[in-house]
């Protein structure tokens, strides 16, 4: 199997050294920096399976950076690790592009589970050529990844194209907040956490809102589900 390579931007070097020596354990191969523009160097120089990222950075700060990897590589898995824990900042880094978020302090296994998570998910995604999910006149193409909708583009963070594919794969099927976290965040989200009802709330605002048909329905006490008919 070809060695998975880590990239990890954090300006607290402690922190920074403690992970690379704990993912080296267990055979990853880890690049650290502690300053937003540099991480972005070496991102530009070198390729990297994952990227874990500090917020608070000094020359660029993480959701800049996040956003700018996302620019030059729309797939690979990004880990947001922060002191930040405020649902706002948490919006924030899935809307910069993140695919997961951890609040310091942290468990290194935790850590561990969901880089081996996002890396076995990244690798099962080959998708052959011309894959498009549909619902109605709603239309996915997992290639380029457009929605369009009536043939109207629509323009979706990479957390809200996450959230719909998940939803269009499932469609006419009722899925618990539970189902989406574990899914589309790969985590047990806090039962008090309404992080996965504001992404409904993004998406049925770019999907729905314009259009007679509302394909994302709430089923009171049980979820979500997309309906064709």
């Amino acid at each position: 199997m070809e060695e998975r390579k880590i990239l990890i931007v954090e300006d607290e070097q402690k922190i920074a050294d403690t992970i690379k020596f704990g993912l080296a354990e267990n055979g990853f191969y880890v690049e650290a920096a502690y300053d937003g523009k540099i991480g972005q160097q070496l991102f530009a120089r070198q390729v990297f399976h994952l990227v874990i990222l500090d917020i608070n950075l000094p020359g660029m700060n993480g959701y800049e950076l996040c956003k700018a990897i996302r620019r030059q590589n729309a797939a690979i898995p990004i880990i947001m690790l922060t002191s930040l824990g405020a649902l706002n900042n948490k919006v924030e880094g899935y809307d910069a592009g993140a695919d997961d978020y951890m609040v310091k302090p942290f468990e290194f296994r935790e850590l561990l589970l969901k880089i081996r998570a996002l890396l076995k998910r990244t690798m099962n995604q080959q998708l052959p050529v011309g894959n498009v999910l549909r619902a109605a006149d709603l239309e996915m193409n997992l290639d380029n990844k457009e929605v369009r909708r009536e043939g109207r583009h629509i323009h979706l963070t990479a957390k809200e194209f996450q959230l719909l594919e998940y939803l269009l794969r499932n469609k006419n099927r009722v899925l618990s907040r539970a189902d989406i976290a574990i899914n589309v965040w790969d985590v047990d989200f806090d039962t008090n956490t309404n992080v996965i009802d504001v992404y409904i709330s993004y998406l049925r605002n770019k999907v729905d809102k314009n259009f007679d048909q509302k394909l994302i329905q709430t089923q009171v006490g049980m979820g979500y589900i997309l309906k064709e008919n």
